[in-house]
């Protein structure tokens, strides 16, 4: 492949589509606003429709270093402690899917990403920030702060929720609070007493709450997630700071002893506003002409599904497969990513959508949810239509 491809944002989906097009042999420049390479955050997780296209791009043991792989998912209720249903992961969800479902820092997703591109043919810009972009018959020019200047064949927009690219291409507004605060901890296992150190995923549901809980870092650590309720203010596009372990502990006062001892344990939380767009309404929401979007910019995921970059990895591979097919002009390819992608993850968007308003009931609501997953199970809990799709 020689398409000149440019792309915008060094997040985990802008590494990622750089590193799926310079394997297929295209030239890759990417712009990053922030001084050095570097990914925030806490823990996420990788479904085995994700971990399999990273294993196809030759990571496998590169991940396999990092990441953990829980043998099971338990759900329990955050109120009385019960369990209220289990999935098999580990071997069982290697059986299924043929990969397996993996946990990991977002920070070494980043690196090991980072480190397979520089044994690539990539060119890597930081402290750039790219203020609008101008399309030809022949390609695409983007123009930076700094008054540089880049041509190239593609564009690619993977510069996250609050993306510069999408306001240029679709000029739809900014993304909504949903009124979901998000707090969110890694912690060593070893610093913890040993009745709350954990090796699998536990989702713990309440009334306008939850908390989801898991490995990574090959297991040394216990990543920490709990979503409450509650209003933001100020510039919503840096709303993540430091916050007051009070607060959480507030909201958690009528949650189960168990629960309550892990969140007391934790004495360095980040607090993240949830923002959100609708789930997308059609591939021009995907691609336009000579430029794309992909990841967060694209259609940002609330945390309830645990997609959002698994989403972003699959748009890069897909979006290089289809830049790279013989016989189709730029914007001819372009159309075909889009249209390849858009429905689903407006499905997988939807769905999160719909998680959150599940995970978070009340009244009857939670009980009926409360009483299927213990009927229900496994069958309930298991997503083939996610994990089983291959992008």
């Amino acid at each position: 492949m020689t398409t000149k491809t440019l792309i915008i944002g060094g997040g985990i989906g802008g590494l990622a589509v750089a590193l799926a097009f310079s394997r297929a042999g295209a030239p890759v420049e990417l712009f990053e606003r922030s001084p050095e390479f570097t990914e925030v955050g806490a823990g996420i997780q990788l479904g085995p429709n994700v971990v399999k296209v990273l294993h196809d791009w030759g990571l496998q043991e590169a991940l396999a270093g990092v990441a953990a792989f829980p043998d099971r998912l338990q759900v329990r209720s955050a109120m009385s402690g019960h369990e209220l249903g289990v999935l098999r992961l580990g071997a069982a969800t290697l059986e299924r899917y043929g990969s397996p479902y993996a946990t990991i820092h977002r920070a070494d997703l980043h690196h090991l990403l980072l480190t397979a591109l520089k044994d690539e043919s990539v060119q890597l810009t930081v402290n750039s920030s790219v203020e609008r972009f101008v399309q030809q018959d022949t390609g695409v020019t983007l123009f930076t702060a700094d008054g540089h200047e880049a041509q190239g064949d593609v564009l690619v927009g993977a510069d996250g929720l609050w993306s510069q690219v999408r306001q240029q291409l679709l000029n739809d507004g900014a993304p909504r609070a949903t009124g979901h605060l998000a707090y969110r901890a890694m912690v060593p296992q070893s610093s913890l007493p040993a009745r709350l150190q954990s090796h699998q995923i536990t989702v713990w549901l309440g009334p306008q709450l939850h908390v989801v809980q898991y490995p990574v870092r090959g297991g040394e650590w216990l990543n920490v997630v709990a979503i409450v309720h509650g209003r933001t203010e100020g510039d919503m596009a840096h709303w993540d700071h430091s916050a007051n372990p009070a607060k959480l502990r507030s909201a958690m006062t009528a949650t189960c002893a168990p629960l309550q001892d892990l969140i007391q344990a934790i004495e360095s939380w980040r607090l993240w506003a949830l923002s959100i767009r609708p789930p997308m309404r059609g591939a021009h929401e995907q691609a336009q002409g000579r430029v794309a979007l992909l990841g967060d910019a694209a259609h940002p995921m609330l945390p309830y599904l645990a997609q959002g970059a698994g989403m972003a990895i699959e748009d890069a591979h897909c979006l290089a497969r289809a830049v790279g097919t013989r016989g189709l002009d730029v914007p001819t390819a372009l159309a075909q990513y889009a249209a390849s992608r858009w429905q689903r993850n407006a499905r997988v968007q939807a769905g999160a959508i719909r998680n959150g308003k599940i995970f978070h009931a009340t009244g009857l609501v939670s009980w009926g949810r409360d009483a299927a997953m213990k009927l229900l199970g496994e069958r309930l809990l298991d997503n083939p239509w996610l994990y089983r799709s291959q992008p």
